[in-house]
């Protein structure tokens, strides 16, 4: 039940505040971003107009065009005087007025600075993070590959290096999902990887490739590391939004409890 408020919440909020940009018309009823919005949210909670590849939206505006024929031809119908039409009609008002009214309680709602800090000090073992490394790698089945990739790097460094590793990824790994991204494996634990492959990256410099081929049940890797965290806590400023929302949802519930609580004291209520 929380989640789906909350969720409702958030696609109302996205849908209301969206900027309305026509993007088609049908019989002279205009198509816009706010109408795939509300389509999006949902079919696709979480998703965003902005974020939809040029086929996609096309497909989703010719569906919405579909939809307003549909309509356009039930309406002709007379299917709004339907007894079944009225009572879901109703239905519909009741929760509309339900979530705009949880809505506006919402974003009246404050978290200060000060209520952040000290949930963050108070809690401070929920943002312990391991030691991590960000490294890009190239994986060949052959050790000679392997030893070839690294004697066309071994003698460059920074910028350089790194631009030279990517193309070198992009053409020779065998690992198709980073090698479109240059090798890219982003930040992972020890944990993550293989052992030979995690006790390589974790025992190199920063900015340093392996010097010899790490071999794994995978092949032959060559590892770029790129950066690396040590373990400790998550500083606050990249935790921040994270606990102001949380408390902010606590802080929500909290209200909607009081207020039922206080409604029901002063409802007769008649159990049958």
């Amino acid at each position: 039940m929380k989640k789906i408020l909350l969720s409702t919440i958030i696609s109302m909020t996205a849908a209301i505040s969206l900027n309305a940009a026509v993007l088609a018309s049908v019989d002279g009823e205009n198509v816009t971003n706010a109408d795939i919005q509300a389509l999006l949210s949902q079919a696709m909670p979480g998703a965003n107009v902005a974020s939809l590849p040029a086929d996609i939206k096309k497909r989703v505006i010719d569906d919405i065009i579909g939809r307003k024929l549909l309509l356009k031809e039930a309406k002709a119908s007379g299917i709004e005087k339907d007894p079944e039409y009225t009572k879901a009609l109703n239905l519909a008002k009741d929760n509309i007025a339900g979530e705009l009214y949880f809505k506006k309680i919402f974003d009246t709602i404050k978290v200060s600075d000060a209520e952040i800090k000290s949930f963050y000090d108070q809690n401070k073992d929920r943002f312990n993070q391991p030691a991590a490394v960000k490294a890009k790698h190239i994986l060949v089945e052959k050790e000679s590959e392997a030893k070839d990739i690294i004697n066309q790097l071994k003698n460059l460094k920074g910028d350089e290096l790194s631009k030279k590793f990517s193309e070198l990824a992009a053409a020779k790994s065998i690992d198709k999902g980073s090698a479109a991204q240059g090798g890219e494996l982003g930040w992972f634990g020890q944990s993550a990887m293989v052992k030979p492959f995690a006790d390589a990256a974790f025992s190199m410099k920063k900015g340093e490739i392996s010097k010899s081929p790490v071999k794994s049940n995978f092949g032959y890797h060559v590892i770029f590391k790129e950066d690396a965290k040590p373990a400790g806590v998550v500083p606050l400023n990249e935790v921040k939004d994270q606990i102001e929302n949380n408390l902010k949802v606590q802080k929500f519930q909290e209200v909607i409890k009081t207020k039922t609580d206080n409604l029901r004291s002063k409802a007769k209520i008649e159990y049958k």
